[in-house]
């Protein structure tokens, strides 16, 4: 679990993965059986071996997390009627180390929650184990601010402008740390490839997708 594997490309991590667990090339199942396999995982199990993954990685450092929108298209129209089935998007926000890259949670939900309520809920776990955590401003509220201030995180979360206090608040943000912030759209790239097929189409991020 230590090995980050895109499932998207099928043999760029082979040898590593090969190497890591110790087995011989020839007993390597094909990518395409792996994600198959992967599908037929209960979310919670996945949860689980995910964050028993993260913590193989120092997580002494620097986090970063930010949403990304998938267009499910409904691929069967009597059955959509016939069900009542009437998701559209599903919104899939990113929590992680940017250091590693490793992905410390993930929140999938097709009801139209605000990021300042999913940020506490993906920051809470790890929230002992970070200097800081970088956002962009559709998280700012300040609840969370104090939340993770009194866990010793500094948040790096970006105020929304209505105010010269808020261009202030901006400024004082360390540039560097806060520009690291678009490695957590770097794994949502990588989550839209795994999840790439007819009826999932990535949307872009939650900032390209008010922009647009």
């Amino acid at each position: 679990m230590g090995v980050r594997l895109d499932l998207s490309n099928g043999t760029a991590n082979e040898s590593a993965l090969v190497a890591d667990i110790g087995l011989e090339k020839a007993y390597l199942s094909a990518h395409s059986t792996l994600v198959k396999a992967f599908d037929r995982v209960k979310m919670a199990v996945l949860g689980v071996l995910m964050r028993l993954s993260a913590q193989l990685h120092d997580q002494k450092s620097h986090a970063a997390m930010d949403a990304t929108f998938f267009d499910c298209e409904n691929a069967n129209k009597h059955y959509c009627r016939r069900t009542n089935y009437r998701v559209q998007t599903l919104k899939t926000t990113t929590f992680i180390n940017t250091e590693s890259q490793v992905i410390l949670d993930v929140s999938c939900t097709t009801e139209n929650r605000q990021d300042t309520q999913l940020g506490w809920q993906l920051a809470r776990r790890d929230a002992g184990e970070l200097h800081s955590i970088a956002t962009d401003k559709g998280y700012d509220w300040q609840q969370l601010r104090d939340k993770l201030s009194e866990h010793g995180v500094r948040p790096l979360i970006k105020h929304r402008e209505f105010r010269s206090l808020d261009h202030a608040h901006n400024a004082r943000i360390d540039g560097a740390l806060y520009g690291q912030r678009a490695l957590s759209e770097t794994a949502s790239r990588r989550s839209s490839a795994c999840m790439a097929s007819p009826s999932v189409r990535d949307l872009g991020t939650a900032s390209s997708v008010k922009s647009s």
